[in-house]
């Protein structure tokens, strides 16, 4: 495969995979007949799997030289269940059922699985109880190699179509003052799962959302938080960005932002708890969200009582 092929099919960077190739002797691709690297079908999967691991928080350079044997075993380490670090609807058992409805590619079951789960826990729990807790064990089912890349997005496109119908039947705000909540990514986050389900848990507790999908430019995001009178701007992270690019535009955000905007970041990305911005709110978890709206609420009723 080319460089270009590579890049957009692990989504790890020319530029990366150029440093890898100088700092830690992978990969070290061939070249084809005009000169160009070629790269080995070995080494595409073993860079998918390291994707995976740096999305999971591990650093390039304790895992990039590994050979394919421990970065495997670093998968399996993964499925540990204080990773998740919050109170799962679905045990072990669960969990590897709906694995099993993935690899045999039974859409319409997964589906109505997931409407189930969320028709008895309601949308918060679904959330944060059934969705976290299933994203993680694909990811870690897919780095072990238990599934492809086209299964995973077959889960993801079902995940994404319960949680479409779950916001869609929450009624709109009745509270004149119901908090308004702006959701997108920054460019070079092309995931969006989990902003819907931020969106999921918001509406939930009353917010008014417009979610602009992926990829909003950054001017375009502060144009939307004016002209759509945002309280709260919402920016989800996989940890498929560069640490610093992320660092630096949520600091430029946030210094074009209106004061009075919150400013949430939330996601896997480890760069959003290890480096705090002054004026974003990094959330670990979407269970966090309520406590956190109900801070900010209480911040702007304050001024109003005195």
């Amino acid at each position: 495969m080319s460089i270009a092929a590579v890049e957009r099919d692990t989504g790890l960077s020319k530029d990366t995979l150029r440093v890898w190739e100088r700092r830690y002797g992978f990969p070290l691709p061939g070249r084809d007949g005009i000169g160009e690297r070629a790269y080995t079908a070995l080494q595409v999967d073993k860079l998918r799997i390291i994707k995976r691991l740096l999305d999971a928080g591990h650093r390039p350079g304790r895992i990039v030289p590994l050979p394919l044997e421990q970065l495997l075993g670093l998968g399996d380490q993964a499925l540990d269940p204080p990773r998740h670090g919050v109170q799962a609807a679905l045990g072990s058992d669960d969990l590897r059922a709906h694995i099993a409805l993935i690899q045999t590619h039974d859409v319409a079951l997964l589906r109505s699985e997931l409407a189930r789960l969320l028709s008895r826990l309601g949308g918060v729990r679904f959330v944060t109880e059934v969705v976290a807790p299933l994203n993680a064990a694909v990811g870690d089912a897919w780095i072990r190699g238990q599934l492809e890349i086209f299964e995973e997005h077959l889960y993801t496109e079902a995940v994404q179509t319960v949680l479409r119908v779950a916001i869609a039947n929450v009624p709109e705000p009745t509270a004149p003052h119901a908090l308004r909540v702006l959701l997108t990514t920054f460019p070079g986050e092309p995931h969006g799962l989990g902003l819907l389900m931020a969106q999921a848990v918001l509406v939930q507790e009353g917010c008014r959302c417009v979610c602009l999908g992926v990829q909003t430019p950054l001017w375009d995001i502060v144009r939307a938080a004016t002209a759509l009178r945002s309280d709260i701007v919402a920016l989800s992270f996989t940890g498929c960005m560069n640490p610093n690019l992320i660092s630096d535009s949520l600091a430029e955000l946030r210094g074009k932002l209106s004061p009075a905007v919150a400013l949430w970041a939330g996601g896997s990305a480890p760069v959003l708890h290890r480096r705090p911005i002054k004026g974003v709110s990094p959330l670990a978890t979407l269970s966090d969200v309520p406590a956190a709206l109900q801070q900010l609420r209480d911040a702007t009723a304050r001024p109003e009582s005195t």
